[in-house]
């Protein structure tokens, strides 16, 4: 497979126009760099696969889109479901936008870095790890990066699942010590063992979508299935005010110690909150 995006192909398209031989490309959204020949107006990536200029235009046309060549075939990495589901290119891994709406922190930091910060608020080494909502599962990457010994990741989306196998930053969920969860979190919490995660990293879809998800009695599923002393980052979104005074985050805060957290600390730069049972 070889992922481009609008800036790739202007790159190709530049060289192209300058006659050059070869060019050093990305072709796997900025985990590595390769060498490439140009030849008879197209970049040649394999001897099954290519790339003319009328499909380097294509791809140029659409800023925020990322494309995959495989076997011969281009497609956008897009599914159109029950929302409009697609990964979007940023300058290192790509995120997941769901019906326009981004599903990470991406505002000066990109969305693997993110994520990574939000795991070391709460993942030490050793720790086994409740990943909520894993959609392209950063996060989870990350608690293993961390030294994780295991991680339990659940993802209900079928579309979201089938976009991280497509995914080139995405493929550190398919190794060792980590198990993939397809299910509905809500449900699937009741269904584990008291006292049996040293860590749980939420990062639910927006209110509007998921609820449920911000609400007192789930906030008590994960405060049961932490050990004592096991700590919870919590991604709750950008703060929006429902009344003079008060924000949403405030309001979750609330519910987490109405929960059982003793500790609940909010980390306004990750846009949520550590809580500590």
């Amino acid at each position: 497979m070889f992922w481009f995006s609008a800036t790739e192909a202007r790159q190709v398209l530049t060289a192209l126009d300058r006659g050059d031989p070869r060019i050093d490309i990305s072709v796997d959204l900025n985990l590595s760099r390769d060498s490439f020949s140009l030849c008879g107006d197209a970049l040649v990536l394999d001897a099954h696969n290519r790339l003319s200029r009328s499909e380097l235009l294509q791809i140029a046309g659409k800023e925020n889109r990322i494309f995959i060549l495989e076997d011969g075939e281009l497609e956008v990495l897009e599914i159109r479901d029950a929302g409009y589901y697609k990964l979007a290119p940023t300058e290192q891994a790509p995120l997941l936008e769901i019906s326009g709406v981004k599903m990470h922190i991406s505002k000066g930091i990109n969305p693997f870095e993110s994520a990574g910060q939000m795991a070391a608020q709460v993942v030490k080494k050793g720790a086994r790890v409740l990943d909520t909502c894993s959609g392209l599962g950063y996060a989870a990457s990350a608690a293993l990066n961390l030294g994780a010994r295991e991680v339990v990741s659940v993802e209900l989306s079928d579309a979201v699942i089938a976009l991280r196998k497509r995914n080139p930053w995405s493929q550190a969920l398919f190794g060792a010590n980590i198990r993939l969860v397809h299910a509905n979190i809500d449900s699937y919490i009741r269904e584990l063992e008291t006292a049996s995660f040293d860590a749980v990293i939420h990062d639910p879809p927006r209110f509007s979508l998921a609820g449920e998800l911000y609400g007192e009695e789930f906030y008590r599923e994960i405060f049961r299935v932490l050990k004592r002393r096991g700590s919870l980052f919590h991604y709750t979104g950008n703060p929006q005010l429902l009344k003079r005074g008060t924000s949403f985050i405030d309001h979750a805060v609330k519910r987490l110690r109405a929960s059982g957290f003793t500790k609940v600390v909010k980390i306004p730069e990750l846009m949520g909150v550590t809580a500590y049972k």
